[in-house]
């Protein structure tokens, strides 16, 4: 069985410490796990590919961040996901969110996007919202700032202070939503 995990967030430097590319930097700690690179893919997107597991139990993954800007991801990553014959139910989609603390993880099959353009994105293309997402908990902006410019900031002094081991569980998360499914993944990280 093949997976496609999407890392959403928006191209470029200028973007790669913000807070709407933490599930980019999710894809990024897993690459460095595999010891692997993104390379160019004709769908507009970066994929890296690889392993997990053994014997019986080994499970193909390619890892992708879409060259496009989040909403716009959704045509990029059905173009890749239709190139390699992935089902909507074989992807894992990693996005920031901000309902959730920061550095607070759930994992969840299906639902709503909450007005997240990449989710939108991903659902429209794919005509089902029926895919897995890793919510990676933001927190909401303090006081009057509006949440289109807060998501676009990078992390605070204090939230840099605990980012690497968060985006270590994000990682953690995917490996564990592979491996062995869903509820042992929440039963484990849904703190």
């Amino acid at each position: 069985m093949t997976w496609l995990v999407v890392g959403l967030g928006n191209p470029g430097d200028q973007y790669a410490a913000t807070r709407h590319n933490v599930g980019q930097m999710v894809i990024d700690e897993l690459i460095r796990r595999q010891n692997i690179k993104l390379s160019a893919h004709k769908s507009r997107t970066e994929i890296a590919a690889y392993k997990l597991g053994q014997g019986e139990n080994t499970q193909s993954v390619i890892l992708s961040k879409a060259k496009s800007y989040m909403n716009e991801t959704g045509g990029p990553i059905k173009s890749l996901a239709n190139f390699y014959s992935i089902e909507t139910k074989n992807i894992i989609a990693l996005h920031d969110e901000l309902d959730i603390g920061f550095a607070t993880i759930r994992s969840k099959f299906g639902g709503g996007d909450n007005g997240h353009n990449g989710l939108k994105s991903l659902t429209s293309a794919f005509g089902t919202p029926d895919y897995f997402r890793v919510r990676l908990g933001i927190g909401r902006p303090m006081g009057q700032q509006d949440p289109a410019d807060f998501v676009l900031k990078t992390f605070s002094k204090i939230e840099q202070k605990d980012l690497a081991e968060f985006i270590d569980r994000g990682a953690d998360v995917v490996e564990s939503l592979i491996t062995v499914g869903l509820e042992p993944t929440q039963t484990r990280f849904n703190s």
